[in-house]
């Protein structure tokens, strides 16, 4: 983005500029809109659990920033030629299911012909009563949770590899398959400071953009964090995919690791992940009673902490 020249607008309130979820457009009302896009080629070979998984990253951006999401345009690439019609029927029946759970409309989009498919959506919200929750706002002394275990890069690598159990493949389509929307709703009813979603930058790509905007650092425990069922073994034995490599390549001058960490725990914490959960900055009153609250309806855990601007931006321990 840094060598295009995008036109300001007064109405744009957020954008680009902090590497947050989504863009925020002011209307002449007061109203705020908020609008995200994804899309992505199949990470699983079933078409439906395909466009379930990426509807629901499509609308994880949306989640992290507190809005509520009003209505969605869908993305298509297909290859007609290649694959029958009824693929390409799979994949939008999964997206729109999981619209439908989102409680929300489809009201289009566009398809064109390409060599492998490619699906997601163009997601459009609205702030909620408390407003939008962004990643600049955490402070030194908040406790970080995450409400989803990580290593779908992994697992899923493993999958296109034909090296995974039914059980990896079950737990990880499960996993990417959930919304967000509940954690979204629970951080926005009690309250906190920062919020991203983790994606394809990783855990520490992600933080390091929250710990940037918000001019802070990190503690991160690395026993603390959960992972997918065989994401330890399968990094040990070198299956990880490449994006999860660029990440730690990128993102590791901003992190001090503790040294007896190995060089695959290491890519373990910048794993790419897809439609993954939503990493929340809080503060310690909030804390205990915001994890009791997401632990009863999801797999939620607390990293670490917000300490104040250090040297590095990430401390793992």
């Amino acid at each position: 983005m840094g060598i295009i020249n995008l036109k300001s607008d007064s109405n744009r309130q957020y954008g680009f500029e902090n590497m947050d979820d989504c863009c925020i457009y002011s209307l002449n009302d007061g109203k705020e809109i908020i609008q995200s896009l994804d899309f992505f080629t199949p990470i699983v070979d079933n078409p439906y659990d395909f466009g379930r998984i990426a509807a629901a990253n499509s609308l994880s951006d949306i989640y992290a920033m507190g809005g509520i999401p009003l209505f969605a345009l869908n993305i298509l690439a297909f290859p007609s030629d290649e694959l029958p019609i009824e693929v390409m029927s799979e994949i939008l029946r999964g997206g729109l299911e999981t619209c439908n759970s989102a409680g929300i409309s489809i009201l289009g989009g566009h398809s064109i012909k390409d060599k492998e498919p490619k699906y997601g959506l163009v997601v459009t919200g609205e702030s909620g009563k408390k407003g939008f929750i962004k990643n600049s706002g955490a402070k030194s002394g908040d406790h970080l949770i995450l409400t989803k275990p990580i290593g779908t890069g992994i697992i899923t690598t493993a999958i296109k590899k034909n090296i995974a159990t039914q059980l990896q493949l079950d737990e990880v389509t499960k996993i990417m398959s959930e919304l967000n929307k509940r954690a979204s709703e629970i951080m926005v009813d009690f309250g906190v400071n920062a919020c991203t979603d983790v994606t394809g930058y990783g855990l520490v790509g992600h933080l390091n953009e929250l710990c940037n905007s918000s001019d802070v650092s990190s503690n991160i425990y690395f026993d603390k964090i959960k992972f997918l069922s065989g994401t330890y073994e399968l990094a040990r034995a070198g299956v990880i995919p490449g994006g999860s490599k660029r990440n730690l390549t990128y993102y590791e001058k901003f992190i001090q690791f503790d040294r007896n960490l190995s060089s695959f725990e290491k890519v373990m914490v910048a794993d790419a992940q897809t439609s993954g959960g939503l990493l929340v900055s809080c503060s310690k009153e909030t804390y205990s009673d915001l994890l009791k609250a997401l632990s009863k309806e999801m797999d939620a855990f607390e990293i670490g902490e917000i300490v104040n601007k250090n040297k590095m931006n990430i401390y793992i321990k």
